[in-house]
């Protein structure tokens, strides 16, 4: 049983490390939007309370609501551009409107997209995970070089920054146990953002700045508004995030041991669908499973719920503290790089550990893995190719764990039920690594 103190250090770490994907969505979509500074404020800390709301939802669960896995919620990223897009062609109104349906959508359809579970057997779900892990390595490396766009992007100190901070976290592995492992992510954080500090990296502006309390109110930005077109696209980010958290189901699932069925599948995807109705009556995002925390769980082997009660209530504690939030905010990027190397790169290897109690001496299961991976990576890597698609096919050709797991469903329904040598049945039994 962990102590008071030590879930707090865990869930705080948690907090860290999705803090920058949480946080870049207000920012750009507040900035493209032109928003008053107040209205930015708000957005961030409605952000942070709904994620910090979104996950004890998720984490607690009922009989009927949650996936009851350590799973942190946060903004998904696809839905950036349509609610751009939605809110400059009509208003913020209508794209909060849309948000709201599209929960209410995926709520009532996840016991159709639970039915789905037979369609993912052990090759599937190593492939999916695989393809999650390798998609966030971008991600990473944008950071160690000092973030997309900034002017000082891949010099050296930046660089050297990053091997610091990854440097800390393999030197604590290896020479700690216990508690102190496991926060091994959070101390390399810490001598990263130190050292940054004396080479005049770390600027606390943001902290000054920011107001002491704030609280977060429906409708903040006024009553929603419904349009049909709206609707339909932001049903469509929901779908696209719907496939992306079973797959970080599936690898929460190998990483706790914990076997999947479908209700908890049904369940977490309800519990998606409520906190996505949550983000759109707080005028906050749609929300997803990260799946960088999974990496984080894989890393430190805690596997305890407790972490993200923990987790939850810090995330909730920023959103009404917008000053505390901003403390936050101060670790530079390359300092938050060199730690999602660690973090996503055990999320490959988890993909990849899947995918060893898999026969890839059987040629169906090695084109499955080699072709849905292939096309998840190279649609992420190269996503212009698919510029002269209509905006909607675009969005989802464009987001490589779509494509990717389209992909490794679709071959084994071709490859191995054109054998007639896989049932259902006993695909199921794959996925759960039951006899039939």
């Amino acid at each position: 049983m962990l102590s008071k103190q030590k879930i707090f250090t865990l869930g705080f770490q948690h907090v860290l490390a999705m803090y920058a994907g949480a946080v870049v969505v207000p920012l750009i979509i507040g900035g493209a939007l032109k928003l008053t500074q107040a209205q930015m404020a708000y957005l961030i800390a409605a952000d942070l309370f709904t994620c910090g709301l979104a996950t004890l939802i998720q984490v607690l669960g009922t009989r009927y609501i949650g996936i009851k896995l350590p799973v942190v919620l946060g903004c998904t990223f696809t839905a950036v551009g349509p609610i751009i897009a939605i809110a400059s062609t009509t208003n913020i109104p209508t794209a909060y409107g849309a948000i709201i349906v599209a929960g209410i959508f995926v709520a009532l359809a996840a016991p159709l997209f639970g039915k789905l579970l037979r369609f993912f057997p052990t090759v599937v779900i190593g492939s999916v995970v695989t393809i999650i892990g390798l998609s966030l390595i971008p991600v990473a490396m944008n950071n160690v070089a000092g973030g997309q766009g900034s002017p000082d992007f891949g010099q050296p100190r930046n660089l050297l920054l990053a091997l610091l901070t990854l440097a800390i976290i393999l030197i604590v592995n290896r020479f700690f146990s216990g508690f102190v492992r496991a926060i091994s992510v959070l101390i390399g954080l810490a001598v990263g953002t130190t050292v940054a500090y004396f080479l005049g990296m770390v600027n606390f502006g943001a902290v000054s700045s920011a107001s002491a309390i704030s609280i977060v109110q429906p409708f903040y930005f006024g009553a929603p508004q419904f349009n049909i077109a709206a609707i339909v696209t932001m049903i469509i980010v929901c779908i696209i995030g719907m496939v992306e958290s079973t797959g970080t189901y599936f690898a929460l699932s190998k990483v706790t041991g914990k076997e999947l069925k479908e209700q908890d599948i049904v369940g977490g995807l309800r519990a998606e669908g409520l906190a996505i109705v949550l983000g759109g009556l707080f005028n906050a995002f749609p929300y997803t499973s990260f799946s960088q925390n999974v990496g984080l769980v894989s890393l430190t082997g805690v596997k305890s719920r407790d972490v993200m009660f923990g987790a939850g209530f810090i995330m909730i504690l920023l959103g009404l503290l917008p000053k505390l939030a901003a403390l936050t905010t101060v670790i530079p990027n390359p300092v938050l790089g060199g730690a999602m190397v660690a973090m996503f790169g055990m999320v490959v290897a988890s993909g990849i550990t899947i995918l060893s109690h898999v026969d890839l001496r059987q040629n169906e299961n090695l084109l499955i893995a080699a072709c849905s991976i292939a096309v998840g990576l190279g649609s992420s890597a190269v996503p212009q190719m698919f510029d002269h698609l209509p905006e909607t096919m675009k969005m989802l050709c464009t987001n490589g764990i779509v494509t990717g797991s389209v992909t490794a469903v679709l071959l084994n329904l071709l490859l191995m039920h054109s054998k007639g040598t896989v049932s259902s049945a006993e695909m199921a039994a794959q996925t759960t690594g039951q006899e039939v």
